[in-house]
């Protein structure tokens, strides 16, 4: 589409009652970001409180029927995504804006290819609408979605506002915080002194809920939002004593729930030894079979879905389904041909008296899912009427790459929709509602704690991607005496794998940090991954090495990986920039004093502006002697190099010897001995200083 351009979704496609809308753009060093946000406007053009705008605080809107998901790793990098279940919108909105800001004086002329997509519930893409010249601007209105007659239709706007975020919301009618304008208009240079903040500014510490049996709690910390209105009632603070002392202005009520998290170290056993086991919700013991670990797994996720909605949604919005009432069962018999057959879940959704239905197909312990299965359940799906099947197993999709091929009768007119879940990213999803979001509630944390400890276990058979193949082996010792050839199939099969591993490590490492941890694919955007494939796969064959990258959302830089497949070693480091004022030697030793803790086997290598390398050496040597990594010939510093060295597993699992486990401990080593110990940058502009809607 073109600016200004509008289109009537139910033209596109027939399943429109819920759409899926994804914001992405790129940048040069892959760190440029944003941030979404969604505006429900009525007839007159504004929100009707300031509950209707949807942003990183507030991510779900007008009843559930407009939810921020986050970002979600694609085969370029990752996008923000969006569910709208249209048919739940409140009847007084009449449009919704979905929109992006930037933060810290930044602008989207630093980044390049921005571009809203919008797909229907089956997952196929209806809609594309490139934003352009958006320069000098620190929020844009990419489009937005409204009724006319009964039927809703997109409009691609491509609006900038210099003034931001704040400036936008102020525009349709969200109520902002004094502070936080005051605080926009600091950075923009129009203030030199920091104005005072509001007590309701922040977060706000709750009491904490009481204790399901044997589960301490922790206090939970919940956003001090606001509403539109100004609260005049008890909930101001009182005035102090005294002729000078003034009345403090009454605190805004907050819309935020209180959130409930579980603590990662427990509280001391009662047991008389250490040899007793803490009764479980979900036992494993008992399991011998794969079919067992199936049957098993399957009803205990299902049955979590549907008793924890943050959880259940959060699994299920990516794929279309509304929010609404859950119900999941499993062992269903259905009528296909002259065999029933019977797969391993149902996932149910009511919404305003529509039903929302996906068949669910389970693999644990690394079984790989078989086409035609997936495709019987695909065919009864289509004549039932069901919107979509969902795979779940320890092996993760790629775009462009799909687990398995089914064959779409396009004379159907019911389209069915194929997603995948893996069970690292179940789990990721778990850790982050029970260890940094929270849930409504203290039996809802409890559950999915339990969930928790039951997929871990080393006999649920849920434990993520974990083998990098039959190609492996065959690759590795085509490396080593130097036969394997460009071009070869066995390499594209490493590289996939490699992919795979590299994503389910951020899912990992994300969910333990509660950060957001994202691969950076550095290939020109939009390109066909297959082709992008293609060409790491030539240089594997041709330089014998594995290379990714990932950011951790906080840390001053990208984390890069190297797997030297002729070396057998493995290499994690991260590029800092130097950017504080002073002499040479004096931002050299600020570095070492940073690194106190780190291994002494951690190397420096100077980065200097210009061609040439700068100085190296390891820690060790470098704490008696800085001075040894400054430039001798004057060079400018941009920044340091910070590298560990491990040895490889050879084996292809995630066993004590293999490349996946050394791999994992790599990345975690480094992070905890590295990245966390170097200083970031000036933070950015605290959340709760922004419009808080």
């Amino acid at each position: 589409m073109v600016k200004g351009a509008n289109v009537g979704l139910a033209a596109l496609s027939e399943d429109v009652g819920s759409v899926m809308v994804s914001l992405g753009w790129s940048s040069a060093t892959g760190e440029g970001d944003a941030d979404v946000s969604v505006l429900l406007l009525d007839g007159a053009g504004k929100v009707r409180s300031d509950v209707d705008f949807c942003f990183y605080n507030n991510p779900v809107a007008g009843n559930g029927s407009v939810q921020l998901l986050g970002k979600t790793p694609t085969a370029d990098g990752s996008e923000d995504r969006i569910s709208f279940d249209l048919d739940a919108v409140p009847e007084e909105i009449d449009k919704v804006v979905v929109a992006a800001s930037r933060y810290g004086g930044s602008r989207f002329g630093e980044l390049d290819d921005l571009r809203l997509t919008l797909a229907d519930s089956a997952g196929d893409g209806l809609v594309r609408f490139a934003v352009e010249e958006a320069d000098e601007v620190s929020a844009v209105i990419f489009g937005e979605l409204y009724r006319r007659s009964g039927q809703w239709k997109f409009r691609a706007v491509g609006q900038g506002y210099a003034s931001g975020l704040a400036g936008l919301a102020t525009d349709y009618g969200v109520d902002i915080d004094d502070d936080a304008a005051e605080e926009d208009a600091r950075e923009q240079g129009e203030q030199e002194q920091e104005p005072e903040r509001d007590q309701g500014q922040g977060y706000a510490e709750e009491a904490p809920l009481p204790e399901p049996a044997g589960q301490p709690t922790a206090p939970a910390r919940v956003p001090a939002q606001a509403t539109g209105a100004r609260a005049d009632d008890a909930s101001a603070a009182p005035a102090q004593d005294g002729p000078a002392a003034a009345p403090k202005p009454a605190r805004r009520p907050r819309t935020a729930k209180k959130k409930v998290t579980l603590p990662r170290t427990t509280r001391k056993s009662l047991a008389d030894n250490e040899s007793w086991r803490s009764a479980r919700l979900f036992p494993v013991s008992a399991l011998k079979s794969d079919r067992e670990r199936e049957t098993r797994a399957t009803s205990v996720v299902l049955s979590v879905m549907a008793q924890v909605p943050e959880f259940g949604r959060r699994l299920t919005a990516g794929f279309g389904a509304p929010a609404g009432r859950m119900e999941t069962f499993t062992e269903v018999t259905l009528p296909h041909g002259e065999s029933p057959r019977r797969p391993d879940g149902v996932v149910r959704v009511e919404r305003a008296g529509k039903l929302w239905t996906a068949l669910v197909e389970t693999k644990t312990n690394g079984n790989a899912l078989k086409p035609d299965q997936v495709q019987a359940y695909m065919d009864i799906a289509a004549r039932r009427g069901y919107e979509a099947v969902i795979t779940l197993s320890n092996d993760v999709a790629l775009d462009g790459s799909p687990l398995v091929d089914v064959r779409i009768d396009g004379r159907r007119k019911h389209k069915v929709a194929l997603w995948h879940l893996s069970w690292a990213e179940v789990v990721h999803q778990a850790q982050m509602l029970i260890r940094h979001e929270g849930v409504g509630n203290a039996a809802h944390a409890w559950l999915l704690q339990e969930l928790l400890h039951y997929l871990q276990h080393e006999n649920s058979g849920c434990h993520g991607f974990q083998n990098m193949g039959a190609a492996w082996v065959p690759v590795r010792r085509g490396i080593d005496d130097e036969t394997l050839c460009q071009g070869d199939a066995r390499a594209l099969e490493v590289i996939e794998n490699w992919e795979r591993l590299v994503r389910q490590v951020c899912l990992r490492l994300g969910g333990e940090l509660g950060q957001k941890v994202l691969p950076v694919q550095r290939a020109r955007r939009g390109s066909d991954p297959g082709v992008r494939r293609a060409e790491l796969a030539d240089h594997l064959c041709e330089q014998g090495r594995l290379n990714a990258e990932i950011r951790i959302e906080g840390t001053p830089g990208v984390l890069a990986i190297t797997a030297d497949l002729r070396t057998g070693k493995l290499r994690t480091s991260i590029e800092v920039p130097s950017a504080e004022p002073g002499y040479p030697l004096s931002r050299v030793k600020r570095l070492i004093r940073r690194l106190a803790e780190a291994p002494a086997d951690l190397h420096i290598e100077t980065l200097v502006d210009g061609p040439g390398a700068g100085p190296r050496g390891t820690l060790e040597r470098l704490r008696p002697e800085p001075a040894d990594i400054v430039p001798k010939d004057g060079a400018q510093i941009t920044g340091f190099r910070l590298s560990l060295f491990k040895g490889m597993g050879s084996g292809r699992g995630s066993a004590e010897t293999g490349f996946i486990r050394s791999v994992d401990e790599a990345v975690d080593r480094f992070h905890a001995q590295v990245v966390a110990q170097v200083e970031a940058p000036a933070p950015r502009r605290s959340r709760s200083e922004e419009p808080t809607g």
